[in-house]
């Protein structure tokens, strides 16, 4: 079964909705799977350098109380799942375009999961920047992930791009907030849904042959 997930590594909500993925695949061990992420991004317009995190809040949320109260909901939300989030210690919001390009990396290797896990615990348990290169090859490495073929994508002209068509692809299909997950082509859902509901779409995807299922390239 294929499972195809929107995502951005900046995203809060999808550090919530990727352990409740696993969480709900857990319970139909055996299931044959193509489980592919595909870039969403959620500040297209994020400098390189990103910005200071304080600032992106209050722009994002119109002020320091709103952004606490939606931040306290992701916290309570990740109970159960083993995510874990420590926004005091994020000072700067990331471009996040160079950390899907790792991702791309990692998707060659096999290691996409750890490596998605990783950068996500980077950010969001200890507050390092994802848009430092330097941030990046330590993620690299630590993944176990060949230097070379990291260095080759960073060095790659396209990659920049490449990043940026598909997060442009993913608006075609009318996906507008992320995590978002299509199933076999066909069924989707958006939203870091409790695994029980991801559980009851795994199902209808497996129950129902599609003939001709929608899939994302």
């Amino acid at each position: 079964m294929r499972i195809d997930v929107m995502f951005d590594t900046v995203c809060p909500w999808c550090f919530v909705g990727k352990r409740r993925l696993t969480q709900a695949l857990a319970r139909r061990p055996g299931v044959p799977l193509d489980l592919r992420y595909h870039p969403f991004l959620l500040n297209p317009d994020m400098p390189v350098g990103g910005i200071d995190r304080a600032v992106y809040l209050a722009r994002k949320f119109g002020g320091t109380h709103r952004a606490r109260r939606v931040l306290e909901a992701v916290s309570m939300a990740s109970q159960g799942t083993g995510a874990r989030f420590n926004f005091s210690a994020i000072r700067r919001m990331p471009n996040s375009v160079g950390s899907h390009r790792l991702l791309r990396v990692a998707t060659e290797c096999d290691r996409t999961d750890e490596t998605l896990d990783a950068i996500f615990r980077a950010f969001f348990e200890e507050g390092r920047d994802i848009g430092d290169r330097a941030v990046l090859d330590d993620i690299a490495e630590s993944v176990g992930l060949p230097m070379a073929r990291v260095q080759a994508e960073f060095a790659r002209p396209d990659g920049f791009t490449d990043v940026l068509t598909a997060n442009a692809r993913a608006h075609s299909m009318g996906i507008n907030g992320v995590p978002s997950f299509v199933f076999s082509g066909s069924y989707a859902v958006a939203g870091a849904q409790e695994p029980d509901v991801l559980l009851r779409l795994i199902d209808l995807a497996l129950e129902t042959q599609v003939r001709e299922p929608v899939t994302v390239s």
